[in-house]
């Protein structure tokens, strides 16, 4: 596949696609990518010969298997979603709403893994969805145990109000963050949607470093404070676990 900046066009086709367009038409991906729409088809055609892109029955496209595959086994969070699927199902059969793994990318917190339940309450997450970390719960805990220049950047703003009760100025944000340092979670009455709470604690590698956040969502109801020590739990166990399993493999 031959194209002055090749690397670049590819990576700008790819970009395209996402949760909310996840299959598109070639003009779509011209529009999004800027290329001419013949230059677009005739690149389609080609990843699509490759299996790296697949049309559908009305000749719209989507990521191929063949470039699912492997990005999924190379994946950073497969061992990590391995290790908290087991602790995920335990706290799932006790809330049998939702609950959700989430690690830190760029300036959001990036969903690896989720269970849900039919009639669950609402939730915006989806696996291999984002979240800014103002907003949510996971995103609260990694934020708070991130790097100082990560804090810096998101206090800077803009810091997107998602309902009334969304900490978005740097005042409640640098409150927020300091609860959770204190407590040791977080807990997110109606952050995202005012029906929903999130509450969600921080998964440690074997240095102690916060790497991930479990989260479940549940009404914001009274009584959600019971589920608390569940995920408290649920993280330990699933650090537990990470360390165990970095001691077994470097010996």
């Amino acid at each position: 596949m031959r194209t002055q900046n090749g690397e670049a066009v590819l990576a700008r086709i790819f970009e395209a696609f996402t949760l909310e367009d996840a299959s598109l038409t070639v003009s779509e991906i011209a529009r999004h990518t800027g290329l001419h729409v013949a230059t677009a088809s005739r690149l389609v055609a080609e990843l699509v010969s490759y299996g790296l892109l697949t049309r559908d029955a009305d000749r719209r496209v989507r990521i191929g298997m063949r470039l699912w595959e492997p990005a999924t086994r190379a994946s950073p969070s497969l061992s990590l979603r391995d290790t908290a699927m087991p602790f995920m199902e335990g706290v799932h059969d006790v809330v049998g709403h939702h609950v959700q793994l989430g690690v830190l990318n760029g300036d959001d917190v990036l969903f690896v893994e989720r269970l849900s339940a039919p009639g669950a309450v609402i939730n915006y997450t989806r696996i291999a969805g984002r979240l800014p970390l103002h907003a949510s719960s996971s995103g609260l805990v990694l934020l708070a145990h991130g790097p100082d220049d990560l804090r810096r950047r998101v206090l800077d703003g803009p810091l997107h109000r998602y309902t009334a009760d969304t900490p978005a100025t740097p005042a409640l944000l640098r409150a927020e963050l300091a609860e959770v340092r204190r407590q040791g979670y977080a807990f997110c009455p109606g952050y995202v949607h005012p029906v929903a709470l999130g509450i969600a604690a921080p998964v440690r590698d074997a240095r102690g470093d916060v790497v991930a956040a479990l989260a479940v969502i549940v009404p914001n109801e009274a009584g959600a404070t019971s589920v608390v020590p569940v995920v408290r739990t649920a993280g330990r166990g699933v650090s537990r676990a990470l360390g165990a399993h970095r001691n077994i493999v470097s010996h």
